[in-house]
């Protein structure tokens, strides 16, 4: 009964996230049952900052949990931001602010992306991390993007 209302409170929970593109995998461990253990590269265009995409690299589980998408992925990711086009700002920018995040298991856990501004040196710096309900992870990984001082970044 409990894994029951567990299930359906994870499917009902509405998930605020940027949508992702994923990039490529590589399988890690082969699993006999179920996908293998891999490390996939997704690319998150930044919504508020035209011209800037971050690359996240994290680990993703298989097996029966992975396939049955009740397995906890680790907390270890990686981040690179880069200027892929123009950049450009729509609005002000807070002065931080989560730009994405998802789901890493059923209910407890969530990697996130959260963009900061380095107004003094004109730049976009980019931090990933894991929480959890409970307990989050120091693991972290963080990239930044500077901007040319002939376009400052416009803070609230």
């Amino acid at each position: 009964m409990r894994l029951k209302l567990t299930v359906l409170l994870a499917l009902s929970w509405p998930v605020f996230a940027t949508a992702a593109d994923a990039v490529g995998e590589v399988d890690t461990v082969f699993k006999f049952i179920g996908p293998d253990h891999k490390i996939v590269v997704d690319a998150h265009d930044d919504p508020k900052v035209s011209g800037v995409t971050c690359y996240v690299s994290r680990a993703k589980t298989g097996g029966i949990k992975g396939g049955l998408g009740l397995a906890e992925d680790k907390s270890e990711a990686s981040i690179a931001c880069r200027q892929t086009g123009p950049i450009g700002f729509a609005k002000p920018l807070p002065q931080q602010e989560e730009v994405f995040n998802e789901r890493t298991s059923l209910i407890f856990k969530k990697l996130r992306i959260v963009r900061m501004v380095d107004a003094k040196r004109n730049t976009l710096v980019y931090l990933t991390y894991s929480d959890r309900v409970i307990e989050g992870s120091p693991q972290n990984s963080i990239s930044a993007v500077p901007v040319d001082r002939g376009t400052p970044i416009p803070v609230k």
